[in-house]
């Protein structure tokens, strides 16, 4: 939690709640929850659009659970509660030696284990019980069954552990800057080295230096880069969004690729591509660019620029904050998608191939600007 960030503890149908270290990640904006610091949002939450099913299963991730009363008080007035392990104190959270944090154990349940032993479950997990939080995810999700669906589009807020050796679970876990730090050279190489080459070859030029001079090279750059918005559109679509249909495989495979990141949107280190895989899915895509193109490694540079700035703004969207224009828009357009829409608002980058293909998701809108 940030310095500036303020305790943020709300009341919602006699349940306290301690959404500090959520404002910033609200659907909604921070600024729609000003002034609820220790008061009901019952009014408020109750009026505000777009509260959805998977919204108000989310928010049981943050319910406070008292521990016994003393002297009849009860919060703001003095009365410890703990959530997520920590030790509440009229809504500040101090990181004294009240509770320690415990990972999710057992049957999937978030615990807190107090000073004397005793463990205290903090949420309300209803599905949750389906899954052990504290094992690999990826070999329970087979027993999931007709289940898997409704689990998968129920969001929590918690780290998720896919495989068992740490050395693969690491492939799978990708901090953002891993991606530009990896693909701006591997693009700089291949347009420097191969496609500037293909391009003098072609047009009969001296040397590969001259190529950057022609309209060729950046035309196809761009023929590269359109295309790749295509493919975001149609994987996002019809493989990360396939209808497993009761097929345990299908599920898993289903679970490794997307569902993931809509049961966990919040995980930092699952918002970009792992560069193994993608590098994989590099070498499928070249073959059918290698017969499709007359530039193939220009044209491939283009759609990894294309592939780039996608997986760029997809870290944006989830942790910027935009205050307008085309990003401030797809922010409230990836949102609704992942809280809302799951059927629809397939683009990431731009919404230009939903409108296409009639998976637009029309968004509300808003009297006021909001603010994450």
């Amino acid at each position: 939690m940030g310095k500036t960030e303020q305790p943020l503890i709300v009341r919602y149908k006699n349940q306290w709640y301690d959404l500090t270290e959520f404002a910033h990640k609200h659907p909604g904006g921070k600024n729609s929850l000003t002034g609820l610091h220790e008061k009901d949002m019952a009014e408020r939450f109750d009026r505000a659009p777009g509260h959805s099913q998977a919204a108000k299963y989310l928010m049981k991730e943050y319910q406070i659970k008292h521990e016994p009363k003393q002297n009849g008080h009860s919060l703001p007035n003095g009365t410890k509660a703990t959530v997520n392990g920590a030790t509440l104190r009229n809504g500040t959270k101090p990181t004294g030696n009240g509770l320690h944090t415990a990972k999710p154990h057992g049957a999937g349940h978030t615990t807190a284990v107090t000073a004397n032993g005793d463990v205290a479950h903090l949420t309300d997990d209803s599905m949750e019980y389906l899954v052990d939080w504290s094992k690999p995810m990826l070999l329970q999700i087979y027993r999931l069954g007709d289940k898997y669906a409704e689990w998968v589009n129920k969001p929590v807020d918690r780290e998720l552990r896919l495989f068992g050796p740490t050395w693969v679970e690491n492939l799978t876990r990708t901090p953002w800057w891993i991606v530009p730090a990896f693909w701006i050279p591997a693009i700089l190489y291949l347009i420097v080295r191969h496609g500037a080459q293909q391009v003098a070859t072609g047009r009969g030029l001296a040397s590969a230096s001259e190529s950057f001079r022609t309209v060729e090279l950046y035309l196809h750059l761009a023929i590269g880069a359109f295309a790749w918005t295509l493919l975001e559109y149609s994987l996002h679509r019809w493989v990360f969004h396939l209808d497993p249909n009761g097929n345990r495989v299908l599920q898993t495979f289903h679970f490794l690729i997307h569902g993931q990141h809509h049961k966990v949107p919040f995980d930092p280190h699952r918002l970009v591509f792992p560069v193994p895989p993608a590098l994989l899915l590099t070498s499928l895509f070249y073959q059918p660019v290698y017969y499709a193109f007359p530039y193939p490694r220009l044209t491939l540079a283009g759609g990894l620029i294309g592939y780039l700035i996608y997986d760029m703004i997809h870290y944006y969207l989830h942790y910027g904050s935009p205050a307008g224009g085309h990003l401030y828009h797809m922010k409230r357009y990836h949102y609704s998608h992942h809280f809302v829409h799951h059927d629809q608002g397939y683009g990431i980058s731009s919404d230009f191939w939903d409108k296409l293909f009639g998976t637009r998701i029309m968004l509300r809108k808003l009297k006021y600007l909001l603010k994450w």
